[in-house]
């Protein structure tokens, strides 16, 4: 199965600090670039537990004694690190968004290219999925959705036009959804509007803002005094998210200061943001968007 080159790779595991002799996480497996990487810095008593809800991702299962491959989402990464028997790890990597893998499989309705049932589930057995958002959401609240997640400033209009259109047929495919909305996307722009559009309906499909969240403040208590974050985002909306926690350890407002002004935070960030060379947004397209935050726990 084609999985396309990891992001930002040797930066983000160098990011890692890895110990040979450490306990790591990688809570999206995908194709297992990252992982692999992890585990070719491991000595033999080191140990590399890795998260994945897809289950085309479970095809990419490495074969090493020292790998865990786990078939959850990693909002869960508390839990089912504890089933392993793990407390604390060193290290915990991050690279968020949607697999190449998931964008280049027309069946599974990620991709503006394709005309594919509106699906968009990264879990299979998820009950939720882009048909339901589309054709059962209430008008303000699929407004809310696309303001919010995709950034439109016109989302009351687009809702507007969804909901006059499923009234005479339902929306089921992506050519079908692109064809409601034709009016409100030029020709210079279609391609950027739609890829607003699909990422707004995907993260909501997915809770993609909310599983973040959980993961981020579980990583506090899961992670090592000096054990590492490394977190790739695509979008800004959830590297807002990790460099307010790595910042604050919150994700709104301002952390609460002692009796001497000063604030008691997890994370300390490690080095500046990080993003792909040139180079490397030229041999692989998906590092275009991408931006790298290492923290180390304090």
């Amino acid at each position: 199965m084609k999985y396309h080159n990891p992001v930002l790779l040797a930066e983000s595991i160098d990011g890692l600090n890895v110990l040979p002799d450490g306990i790591y996480v990688d809570v999206t497996f995908g194709g297992g670039g990252h992982a692999r990487e992890i585990l070719s810095r491991l000595g033999p008593e080191g140990k590399l537990f890795a998260f994945d809800q897809d289950g085309d991702a479970l095809q990419n299962k490495l074969e090493d004694d020292r790998f865990v491959l786990i078939h959850e989402n990693f909002r869960f990464i508390k839990r089912f690190l504890r089933f392993e028997g793990v407390k604390k790890v060193d290290g915990i990597l991050g690279d968020l968004g949607v697999s190449s893998h998931q964008f280049d499989v027309a069946d599974r309705g990620f991709s503006t290219r394709f005309d594919a049932d509106l699906d968009m589930r990264m879990d299979q057995q998820s009950d939720l999925s882009a048909y339901h958002i589309l054709n059962k959401y209430e008008e303000e609240k699929l407004s809310n959705v696309l303001f919010q997640y995709g950034e439109l400033r016109n989302a009351r209009a687009l809702a507007k036009e969804i909901v006059s259109a499923r009234a005479d047929k339902e929306i089921r495919t992506s050519f079908e959804l692109k064809k409601v909305l034709q009016r409100f996307l030029p020709k210079p722009k279609e391609h950027k509007i739609l890829a607003q559009i699909f990422q707004a309906i995907r993260i909501e499909v997915n809770q993609e803002m909310e599983v973040l969240k959980e993961f981020l403040l579980q990583t506090t208590d899961l992670l090592e005094k000096g054990g590492r974050l490394s977190v790739i985002s695509y979008h800004s909306l959830e590297d807002r998210l990790v460099k307010r926690f790595v910042q604050n350890g919150l994700f709104a407002g301002e952390p609460e200061k002692d009796f001497y002004g000063n604030i008691n935070v997890p994370f300390k960030k490690a080095g500046k943001l990080i993003i792909p060379t040139e180079k490397e947004i030229k041999e692989n397209n998906r590092a275009r968007s991408a931006k790298l935050r290492v923290a180390i726990r304090n």
